[in-house]
């Protein structure tokens, strides 16, 4: 820990990627929208892929990406309330 600067993050990807992953996530998991699954799955692989982003987070961010590849495409879009 630097003294002057405080704790240093886990990982300096951008906030914007780590929000976006987890927007369409929940959007996922409230509407079960097959398209907010992919672009999930999507941000979490590259969040994976990051080089910034440390190796056990990676992993989490791979194995959950694949698990959302899995989930099944043909449910039907519900509209959040």
């Amino acid at each position: 820990m630097n003294p002057l600067t405080g704790p240093q993050p886990l990982s300096t990807a951008p906030a914007s990627l780590w929000a976006g992953a987890l927007s369409q996530l929940l959007s996922f998991g409230e509407t079960g929208c097959p398209h907010s699954a992919r672009r999930a799955a999507d941000l979490l692989s590259r969040l994976a892929d990051d080089p910034r982003v440390d190796r056990e987070i990676a992993e989490l961010c791979e194995r959950a990406s694949h698990r959302l590849d899995l989930a099944p495409q043909d449910t039907q879009h519900v509209p959040r309330p």
